[in-house]
């Protein structure tokens, strides 16, 4: 403790990022700051403490900062390391939380109203996001019944040969045989938009005409369809649960704390109308003044179509560093404002009211969660003598059918969670036959290799695990120890022996049984199971591709090589089939001839 008082000492105190480490060195939260030497020195502050941050203190064993120019620039770096390290007491949104949004790429002469989860600021126009019950393809259909927008993949670099069914069910504009202008097309995509904007009313009067005309000539089947769509823009226009008088783009967002969590909601408006409310739990989490600056940043980085402002609470203090992540990461001018009065201000209370329902419900089933995840990881350090919390698990586990296609697999868990990303597969490449002893041996090899080679890029592989299981008895242990050890003295190794759950550790004989009901034990399950069905998926995809080309080798001219290529281009069989010889041609060594041979074979598949 005394060298830890030295360092706060020297603290500098310029703005910077901060890096908690426990005794193992896993960093445990990451902060930042306006004024490195007095904020880090508040969590050793005895007065200032709550029981979270008590929790924290008792786990830090050392520190390191990083000096930033600004404040702002502390921000953004605050952001990237807690997507490295996912410390547990930090908040973590998880990535690929996108809302979907239909898009029209308005760069093109004929665009296409499509699907999208990713906005891109391309010059393209989003509309959305669809959250409440709202689909987004049910809002596609619409439009597509309604107007004659083009909905194929096709480039239109050159005229086609006829039009598609689509145009004679007047659903489509044919502009890929210049069936209509652009300056036409053009006014047709206007009306989209403004349908899109909120003004339903023209959609609803054109989907009853064609209804109207389709059953005047007693197109029953196609009246019907007509029918469903006017009933799906009614039930739509339901489901908006708020209209106001402007087409304003608003987030208000609501919290309430209790104890060691918290919760966040946010009302989303949109063109006046307000669809839906998304709601956050910060259960368990070290709450600070700056949690919901990280929570916002973390937020809108995964959901790009801004709103023009957001409404907060009074107790919030980081209003201009939110604007200027906006306006400096992505262009954008959207202003951060606290409600004093008027529908704002009711409009505040509702979130917050939103919010603290959902932590009231939530705690118990969120409690569950944390006992079955980062509670079982601390658990599991005391029940199995661990020398450390194992926040990072890795497990690996062997799939082979008679000796064919040896490959292995590496999951990984992080706070008692899957980190998917982190996953790896290996084929083995040294073993002869059926060996499985030998092809864990090589797999843990390798891994351990990929974590002391200096050049090393990925992620997953420079990440050292606190603890790797695998999958089977004292056997299986011992000649895993065996590969490990020569790398590596520190890291926890155990099995689980599937029979009877039975928990093997090193040096030890006797093995340790947990109950059935225990967290602890359930946890090691599911990384087991996890390794084994990820690697059974690996070996099933090799195994697949290798029959494929087993089946594309039996024309002549087609080797390993070429079928390979072919599978690679167009994925299956059936897709195959499905092209021109002028398509299969394109791949890298495939004649005109050894095409039209490949179609002919593929015809009895």
């Amino acid at each position: 403790m005394s060298s830890l008082k030295e360092k706060l000492k020297e603290l500098p105190t310029t703005s910077g990022v901060y890096l908690m480490k426990d005794k193992f060195n896993n960093v445990i939260y990451v902060g930042k700051a306006k004024n490195l030497k007095r904020r880090v020195n508040q969590y050793f502050n005895p007065q200032v403490k709550n029981l979270k941050t008590e929790l924290l203190v008792q786990n830090i064993e050392n520190f390191d900062y990083i000096l930033t120019n600004s404040e702002f620039d502390a921000l953004m770096l605050e952001n990237n390391l807690i997507k490295k390290y996912q410390p547990h007491y930090n908040i973590l949104l998880k990535d690929g939380k996108n809302f979907a949004y239909l898009k029209l790429n308005l760069k093109n002469k004929f665009p296409k109203l499509e699907v999208t989860r990713k906005v891109v600021f391309d010059g393209s126009k989003y509309f959305g996001p669809y959250l409440n019950g709202v689909s987004v393809y049910t809002i596609l259909d619409i439009v597509q019944y309604a107007y004659p927008l083009r909905s194929c993949n096709l480039k239109l670099n050159k005229p086609e040969k006829r039009e598609c069914l689509k145009y004679s069910l007047k659903e489509c504009s044919a502009p890929c045989t210049g069936r209509i202008s652009e300056e036409e097309y053009a006014k047709i995509v206007d009306e989209v938009i403004a349908f899109l904007n909120g003004d339903t009313i023209k959609v609803e009067k054109i989907l009853t005409e064609k209804m109207l005309n389709s059953a005047s000539v007693e197109n029953f089947e196609r009246a019907n369809i007509y029918k469903h769509q006017l009933e799906a823009l009614k039930n739509l226009k339901n489901k908006y649960t708020t209209q106001f008088a402007k087409k304003i783009n608003l987030d208000v967002v609501g919290t309430y704390s209790f104890e060691n969590s918290a919760s966040v909601s946010i009302l989303i408006i949109r063109n006046g109308k307000m669809i839906g409310a998304e709601n956050f739990n910060l259960i368990n989490k070290l709450i600070t003044d700056e949690t919901y600056l990280n929570f916002f940043i973390q937020y809108y980085s995964f959901n790009k179509l801004f709103p023009s402002e957001i409404v907060v609470n009074d107790n919030f203090s980081g209003e201009e560093l939110l604007e200027k992540f906006f306006l400096e990461k992505y262009n954008k001018v959207v202003k951060v404002v606290k409600a004093q009065k008027g529908t704002k201000k009711t409009l505040q209370n509702v979130a917050n009211s939103n919010a603290k329902e959902y932590l009231e419900k939530s705690l118990n089933r969120e409690n569950l969660k944390l006992e079955r995840t980062i509670n079982a990881c601390v658990n599991l350090k005391n029940k199995l003598d661990l020398t450390q919390i194992p926040y990072r698990i890795e497990a690996y586990d062997i799939s082979n059918i008679s000796g064919t296609n040896k490959v292995s697999s590496m999951v990984v868990f992080l706070n008692g969670e899957p980190a998917y990303d982190h996953y790896r597969k290996f084929k083995i490449k040294t073993v002869e036959g059926i060996d499985d002893f030998k092809s864990m041996a090589e797999t843990l090899r390798r891994r351990m290799e990929e974590l002391y080679k200096e050049d090393s890029a990925d992620p997953s592989f420079k990440s050292e695990p606190n603890l790797i299981l695998i999958d089977g008895g004292k056997g299986q242990l011992s000649s895993a120890s065996e590969e490990i050890r020569k790398f590596n003295s520190k890291i926890d190794l155990i099995s689980l022996a599937k029979k009877n759950e039975e928990v093997f550790k090193e040096n030890n004989q006797i093995p340790i049984v947990l109950s059935k009901t225990d967290y602890s034990l359930q946890l090691l399950q599911r990384v087991r199971d996890e390794a084994h069905r990820f690697a059974i998926t690996f070996h099933r995809s090799l195994r697949n591709k290798s029959e494929l080309t087993s089946v594309l080798t039996k024309v002549g001219g087609i080797g390993k090589v070429k079928a390979k290529n072919l599978l690679k281009e167009f994925k299956t069989l059936e897709n195959i089939k499905k092209q021109s010889v002028n398509d299969l041609v394109k791949v890298r060594g495939v004649t005109e001839k050894e095409a039209r041979e490949v179609l002919r074979l593929l015809e009895d598949y």
